[in-house]
């Protein structure tokens, strides 16, 4: 198994979520154990220098790697949600989608100022989630140690900067 074959398994799905958009289906990926099993030690082996202390991720594919990766690594997973999912108190940040707007939270307590936290979501492309999560996390008192992407878009690429954070992307369409 290596990254070309996983970038193969990778569908293209035109027009969805709405016209114009090309989207990126990843559940070939996750269908096939050897495969995601790969994924997330590729993610583990290049985020090991970072020291981190917890995951956080993006609802909903972020989840699949957030937890899967932070299994692995024995840190806390901490799920980031959109609006009026999470039961306790929250911080929210709203922001721009490359087709609309969203809202994200985390609750409160769910990271302490002594967590470094890696950022994990499936796609990266306008950043806008990224960004948003990034904002939660520094709300939250932690330090962003790394962020992480199975998928990165290249006719994005010009908005996927974020400082001095180290950035990990597998795979680029």
């Amino acid at each position: 198994m290596n990254l070309d074959t996983i970038k193969k398994m990778i569908r293209n799905v035109p027009n969805f979520p709405k016209s114009g958009i090309q989207f990126k289906d990843i559940t070939p990926v996750l269908a096939n154990p050897e495969a995601f099993s790969f994924v997330i030690k590729t993610f583990a082996d290049l985020v090991k220098k970072d020291q981190i202390t917890a995951i956080a991720a993006p609802e909903a594919r972020g989840f699949i790697f957030g937890s899967a990766l932070a299994l692995a690594l024995k840190v806390k997973f901490v799920p980031i949600r959109k609006s009026g999912k999470l039961p306790a108190k929250t911080y929210h940040v709203e922001y721009q989608l490359e087709y609309g707007t969203d809202k994200l939270e985390i609750h409160q307590d769910a990271l302490t100022k002594n967590d470094r936290v890696l950022i994990i979501d499936d796609l990266i492309a306008t950043s806008g989630t990224i960004h948003a999560c990034i904002e939660l996390v520094q709300l939250s008192q932690a330090q962003v140690a790394a962020i992480a992407t199975l998928i990165t878009l290249k006719e994005f690429e010009d908005q996927q900067k974020f400082g001095k954070i180290p950035f990990h992307s597998l795979i680029e369409f």
